[in-house]
């Protein structure tokens, strides 16, 4: 687990089949949906490369975007959430208290 990268991905993507495809990719990554086009998790750097390689050939770059930010875990806990911050009917209690 030492090399594991704790990341968030939030992508912006017009096209259903598309947008549904990058997140079938994360929750088969083992990745957390937090809000619609919002996922948070740990992966390996292999799982890390694998999910760039294979979002990237999912999308239309001339349109879509996708964000991956890996963060240490002295910065993930300083990650401040305000509002609602996570979809509460997505985000079970389990999952927030992994991460917070």
């Amino acid at each position: 687990m030492a090399n594991d990268i704790m990341l968030w991905v939030i992508y912006d993507i017009s096209d259903d089949k598309t947008r549904n495809r990058v997140a079938k990719t994360c929750k088969d990554k083992g990745l957390y949906r937090v809000q619609k086009s919002a996922f948070l998790g740990t992966l390996n750097r292999n799982q890390l490369d694998e999910l760039k390689i294979i979002c990237d050939d999912l999308i239309d770059s001339e349109a879509d975007s996708v964000y991956i930010f890996p963060m240490c875990e002295d910065d993930f806990k300083k990650v401040r959430l305000l509002g609602q911050a996570f979809d509460k009917k997505l985000v079970s209690a389990e999952v927030l208290a992994k991460f917070f």
